[in-house]
């Protein structure tokens, strides 16, 4: 497997990871009972601030994984493969795994430079293909 399809599979693998992390304290605070309605309203119970930065934080790593995962099927499918792309694809990653506790502790200016770093790795993948 490239370095590129390693890295985006850890990525989805994080991406499990942070929802166990965010759905756990989030059904022990909100309550199963809303969790399984319609949600049609607002909830009763508010969760932590610390519980909803990892559900933000899990909703932004959707995000970012559509953009990585798509620069990595174009480098993959040309075979433009290089040193370069493969360690893109291991900073953005280090970057995701960075950006978990950066916004559960509310790092400030941290956690944009953090996801800032994973954005541009990125962004370097999908020049990368095109060059």
């Amino acid at each position: 497997m490239t370095p590129e399809l390693t890295a985006l599979t850890l990525a989805a693998l994080l991406q499990i990871v942070q929802f166990s992390l965010f759905a756990v304290p989030a059904n022990i605070q909100i309550g199963s009972g809303y969790l399984m309605s319609a949600r049609d309203r607002e909830p009763s119970r508010k969760m932590s601030d610390t519980t909803a930065r990892l559900g933000r934080a899990f909703e932004n790593h959707f995000e970012g994984l559509i953009l990585f995962g798509i620069a990595v099927a174009v480098i993959q499918m040309s075979g433009q493969n290089s040193a370069l792309t493969g360690a893109c694809a291991w900073v953005y990653l280090a970057a995701r795994v960075l950006y978990v506790p950066a916004y559960f502790f509310g790092w400030s200016p941290g956690r944009s430079i953090i996801w800032a770093v994973g954005f541009f790795a990125t962004l370097i993948l999908l020049i990368a293909a095109l060059i």
